[in-house]
């Protein structure tokens, strides 16, 4: 194996966007490239999500709307995490502040506009 990459499913591809670009991601690519766009792909960093509206692929995949089996939390690396929390924290809903955890990471939680949650975490000296 080499990669994986998150393709998260999402009802308003649109909002995902905006939310996404508040954290520094860019739109690296759209299918279609012009129009109603129905999947994506955004870049931070070493950092790649994909996301795509549930409809494009609800007929063929009905198992990506489920319940069950669909809970996670992504957990991203980064640098300068206090400046980062700083910068977003009053645009964005904020789970768990900064906080030092028991293994040694400064870390913080948003909630994303699709009730993703995103744990922020860096390896403070």
């Amino acid at each position: 194996m080499d990669s994986v990459t998150a393709n998260i499913f999402v009802n308003d591809i649109n909002k995902t966007i905006d939310f996404y670009k508040q954290l520094g991601f860019k739109v690296v690519m759209t299918v279609p490239e012009e129009g109603d766009i129905f999947w994506t792909m955004m870049t931070c960093g070493n950092v790649t999500f994909m996301f795509q509206t549930f409809q494009s692929l609800g007929d063929d995949l009905p198992i990506i709307s489920r319940q069950k089996g669909g809970s996670l939390l992504f957990y991203i690396k980064t640098s300068e995490i206090r400046e980062f929390f700083d910068k977003i924290k009053d645009n964005l809903k904020v789970v768990k502040g900064l906080e030092k955890t028991f293994y040694g990471a400064t870390e913080f939680s948003i909630e994303d506009n699709n009730g993703y949650l995103l744990t922020f975490a860096e390896d403070e000296k």
